[in-house]
């Protein structure tokens, strides 16, 4: 049998990429560095400048209806389905994060809130709900300023702003707008509480309202495709806009271009005086567009898409435009997304590690669209396009591949990581030409064939010859071929290395082959692309002659599905089977299936060597572990690989349904460890080649970079046994030369129970005790006087222990009654445990008690044995006195 490895594996969860937007309402503050967002009912705080998450605001149970930030971002407000109103305070101070403390809570309708605003100066909120009413509030006070009603149907949306006119008798007056479902708005001075005018314009809902105080104009946007400016004086519509979609957002850019956001998803801009629409290049086109914000004080606009994704943009030129391009007769080319960020992953399905480092990750969920998202360090990252775009962060978007029409299913990458397959559910593959550290992301190819949804795609591996051109320029030399497996359960060669971008003839199979009675899960090439295996739901896996597409051999063992297999990498030692070597000449597959089991094969004579359980559902993705590796040089990488293979032993790890990545000795086919950092199945699972560290992803949105932590943990454990050893000697030392304060205290500190027994037995056994002492020595009384509170607790805990125990009662009453005469009853009743196993205070003195009782009745019932023992002597004493007499009689 083999050796047990005795090289405990361990992980840490490095970095996690979560969820920060799921839908609903989103703010910014003024200066663009705070993002708050809707993540169901909690609300997420993150730094827009380097994607870090700064607080995590939980919610009452009910969705987020609504939440706005002041503009300096001093109070954050959150209103939910549940009728309340949460005003947040915000403290700044520490820049990275921030300290959000819940000033009060309040109900500001009978009805849920449906939307708010916040005025400029940032001490007034007005909330509109579904009552149809409008209310004002201090949001320092705490209290309602105004009510206002008038709306006959839901609030739908708000605006404060300071007008002046005709209607104010040439008098500027502190003015909000109110606009609800039925399409009115009406204009409320505050001073007088009065409605100044309604504008009965709009035939659906008022989505949008915004003011401009240079122009002295009102802009209103509904549901219902126009837009309207009105005037600021008299209150009548001065420019109608056909925008001829539904509009959910609009604002001003200046006093003479606007903005609108809708179903389309894309950002549209139009002159203010004659209504006609600008000519934008707009290279980013979105999903619909359900909010945009924008400050005056900003060159950025925001928009919210209907996909959860948020969209930077820099909108310095729309701000001044010549006449020409005002007019719609030039183009505007100047209008840069500065930032990409993901909401929500939703559910990873797939993902690869891409870019010449690896320092990219292509991430497949359930959209047509695959992202790229940046794994370097904004200090690390200073490319020029980094800095321009805003994503040289950790998990910030660095890219957007569009071209699928259907959810994207798996992903493969070649060696250099620069190419990139992807198969999805519109029975298309497409290989895809990144080069992200220059932003240029392009679909080389696309290939149809299939009459179903592809479900695996593969590619060679093998890294070139260091001589070839191949090697040294591998954007110009696209992999030789990918192989493509569907649910139409055939799988198909592709030969890419003779296809160019500008080939407009369409790619053809090189062969098809009929492969398995079920679909086809997954595929992959072995290290020298001599062999391709196949696995499907019809519980085989299949290896194939990678020259002519002809079976070579059937995998048999499963008892459901297979859905994973991964050939292992070159150079992969032999692994011992009972007295024998098991992996033959030809190398090694490990497959995962719906059994709830990996099973490992031989492909000499394709038989299972080893069968690994402990998963408790479906086994969804195997890989190879990848030994982190200190060199750039590709000799010295494979040495330092085969040396810590050989040091730590093969592993593999597993990602399965139950939501739990294992990690697997080869060897000994036992569990080395379990990763636990998700709340669903985990789809998605990779090795990175040079740090060895795991990255997986499931159906919780959640992506989670595992450190491979074993050389720290191992080289830790060592330290801290040596200075063990060498803490144990010196309370050794200590007891010897009676120096009891130290003694206690590193006992305590050592968790050394029985050592501290035998301490305070000699203690108490002191005789004669000295004058004085509580506990028969002074010294120890000083030292259990003067105990910190952690030790103070400890410290009862062990006592509470020795007091059940009738031999070591004794010491633990003499402890007690030490502790007892040595503190205050307050003191030891505020007492905290560091740990819920060692309880509560008051159920230590609860357990003192009963066992003491106990001691003390048995101490009575000795009592009273001994009177009989007493008379009993007495009646003894008595008859030796006359035998006695007795006897000297007969003496004499």
């Amino acid at each position: 049998m083999a050796a047990r490895n005795v090289t405990k594996t361990t992980f840490e969860p490095e970095r996690v990429i979560e969820p920060i937007y799921t839908g609903g309402s989103v703010d910014l503050s003024q200066d663009g560095q705070i993002l708050v967002t809707s993540l169901g009912e909690d609300a997420i705080l993150t730094d827009l400048s380097n994607g870090q998450r700064l607080s995590r605001i939980e919610g009452d149970g009910e969705t987020i209806t609504t939440l706005c930030l002041t503009p300096s971002a001093s109070h954050l407000i959150l209103c939910s389905r549940s009728l309340s109103l949460r005003i947040f305070q915000i403290d700044r101070s520490e820049p990275e994060v921030l300290a959000v403390q819940l000033v009060r809570t309040l109900k500001p309708h009978s009805s849920p809130v449906v939307t708010s605003a916040v005025d400029q100066t940032g001490t007034l909120l007005a909330t509109g709900g579904a009552d149809g009413i409008v209310k004002v509030w201090d949001i320092r006070g705490g209290y309602t300023t105004h009510t206002l009603h008038g709306h006959g149907s839901i609030v739908s949306a708000l605006c404060f702003f300071t007008a002046s006119g005709q209607a104010q008798k040439g008098q500027s007056s502190y003015t909000l707008a109110s606009g609800d479902e039925s399409g009115k708005i009406r204009i409320w001075n505050l001073e007088t509480r009065k409605t100044v005018s309604v504008l009965d314009s709009h035939v659906s809902v008022v989505k949008s309202i915004a003011y401009d105080g240079s122009s002295k104009m009102l802009l209103s946007a509904s549901r219902d495709k126009t837009a309207i400016l009105w005037e600021g004086a008299t209150w009548k519509a001065k420019v109608t806009i056909p925008v001829l979609e539904t509009i959910e957002a609009a604002g001003f850019i200046s006093s003479a271009v606007i903005y609108t956001g809708g179903e389309t998803g894309t950002m549209r801009f139009w002159n203010t005086s004659r209504g006609g629409e600008l000519e934008v290049k707009k290279d980013h086109p979105g999903h619909g567009i359900l909010q945009i914000i924008h400050y005056a004080l900003s060159s950025t606009l925001l928009s919210v898409h209907e996909d959860q994704t948020l969209q930077l943009y820099g909108v310095e030129s729309l701000s001044d435009p010549s006449p020409k391009q005002l007019n719609g007769d030039e183009l505007i080319r100047d209008f840069p997304l500065m930032n990409r960020i993901s909401g929500t992953h939703d559910e990873v399905i797939d993902f690869a590690f891409v870019g010449k480092n690896k320092n990219y990750l292509a991430v497949a969920t359930n959209v047509e669209d695959i992202r790229i998202l940046s794994l370097s360090e904004s200090s690390q990252d200073t490319s020029e396009d980094a800095s321009s775009t805003g994503t040289g962060y950790f998990g910030a978007d660095a890219g957007l591949l569009q071209g699928h029409e259907d959810i994207v299913i798996c992903l493969d990458v070649d060696w250099s990581g620069h190419w990139l397959v992807s198969g999805a559910k519109d029975n298309m593959a497409r290989l895809w030409r990144l080069d992200p550290e220059h932003g240029s992301f392009l679909c080389y190819a696309t290939f149809s064939g299939h009459a179903e949804s592809l479900e695996a795609v593969a590619m060679p591996h093998g890294v070139p010859q260091s001589q070839s051109a191949a090697y040294s320029s591998p954007l110009d030399h696209p992999p030789p071929f990918f192989i493509s497996g569907s649910q139409d359960k055939t799988i198909k060669r592709w030969d890419t290395a003779t296809l160019s971008k500008d080939n407009s003839k369409a790619p053809r199979a090189t062969y098809t082959r009929k492969a398995h009675d079920k679909d086809i899960n997954a595929i992959d090439v072995n290290h020298n692309a001599t062999l391709f295996a196949s696995a499907s739901q019809d519980r085989t896996v299949k290896i194939w002659s990678l020259e002519d597409g002809e079976g070579v051999g059937v995998l048999r063992g499963h008892r459901r599905g297979v859905w994973t297999v991964k050939f292992a990498p070159h150079n992969t030692p032999s692994v011992n089977v009972g007295d024998s070597q098991g992996s033959g000449a030809r190398g090694l597959v490990i497959t995962g299936s719906g059994d709830k089991t990996l099973k490992l094969w031989s492909l000499t004579d394709y038989s299972c060597l080893r069968t690994f359980e402990g998963h408790t559902n479906n086994v969804l993705k195997v890989v190879w572990m990848n030994p982190a590796s200190q060199s750039n040089d590709t000799e010295n990488n494979e040495q330092d690989r085969q040396r810590k293979l050989s040091k730590r032993g093969v592993q593999v790890a597993s990602a399965a349904g139950d939501g739990l990545v294992k990690v697997w000795d080869v060897n000994s086919g036992e569990l080395a460890t379990t990763l636990d950092n998700h709340t669903d199945r985990v789809w998605a699972l990779a090795s990175h080649v040079s740090t060895g560290g795991l990255v997986s992803g499931g159906g919780d949105s959640v992506i989670t970079f595992w450190k491979d932590t074993t050389s720290s943990t191992v080289a830790a454990a060592a330290a801290a046994s040596t200075a063990r050893v060498e803490q144990d000697q010196q309370l050794q030392n200590f007891i010897r030369g009676g120096s009891y304060q130290e003694a206690i205290t590193l006992a305590l500190q050592l968790n050394h129970p029985a050592r501290l027994l035998a301490l305070f037995t000699a203690v108490v056994g002191t005789y004669p005790p000295e004058e004085g002492s509580l506990c028969g020595v002074k010294a120890v009384d000083e030292v259990l006087s003067t105990l910190p509170d952690d030790q103070l607790f400890s410290l009862l805990v062990r006592i509470r222990e020795w007091n059940a125990n009738a031999r070591t009662a004794p010491v633990a009453q003499k402890l007690l009654w030490t502790v007892l005469r040595s503190y205050s009853p307050k003191r030891l009743m505020n007492l905290k445990g560091s740990t819920r196993r060692d309880g509560d205070i008051r159920e230590i003195f609860d357990a003192l008690k009963a066992y003491t009782s106990r001691h003390y009745q048995r101490l009575e019932e000795l009592i009273d044995d001994s009177y009989l023992v007493d008379f009993s002597q007495q009646e003894m004493n008595q008859s030796g006195v006359i035998g006695g007499a007795i006897s000297n009689g007969i003496e004499a």
